[in-house]
């Protein structure tokens, strides 16, 4: 009778897709792997971020899906993959120290690897980080955490 219920629960949670037959790997692996961060993984790598992202961390990663690099205007896109200094900028802008589940973020400023800090705004299971939506939060990696979200951010600019 256990493993019936067990077989059950397993069968059930990959239906869901919160089971995978993958095992977690590091952040940049698993943009790699999923079909929405093709854009976001070339990014990644054009900016140098890589080895970085492959470290032990852990990380928060807020990442832009292919349809949110494909809302930038016209052009933008392939300025900020020939300026891999703006990139870099722009990537780590979209991540944070720690690892922070959906469930766990407060209303308030979080600081970005970038420098700046961004906007969290949470109510109940809705997660807003300055104009961007969560929109599949908790991806897990085993050094850190990935939200996808549906907008590129943009750091303000530096102050001189």
């Amino acid at each position: 009778m256990k493993r019936r219920i067990w077989l059950i629960a397993a069968a059930l949670l990959l239906a869901s897709g919160c089971a995978s037959m993958n095992p977690p790997v590091d952040v940049v692996t698993t943009a790699a792997q999923a079909p929405n961060f093709t854009l976001l993984s070339k990014a990644i790598q054009q900016a140098g971020l890589t080895e970085t992202l492959k470290g032990t961390g852990p990380f928060t990663v807020f990442a832009p899906t292919d349809e949110a690099f494909k809302r930038l205007p016209a052009g933008a896109l392939e300025k900020l993959l020939a300026n891999p200094e703006q990139l870099r900028s722009v990537l780590t802008y979209h991540v944070v120290s720690g690892r922070v589940a959906s469930g766990e973020f407060k209303n308030g400023a979080v600081k970005t690897v970038q420098g700046a800090p961004l906007t969290v705004s949470r109510a109940g299971t809705f997660v807003i980080v300055d104009e961007a939506t969560v929109i599949q939060p908790d991806i897990a990696a085993t050094n850190g955490i990935i939200h996808a979200v549906d907008r590129v951010l943009m750091p303000p600019p530096a102050k001189k």
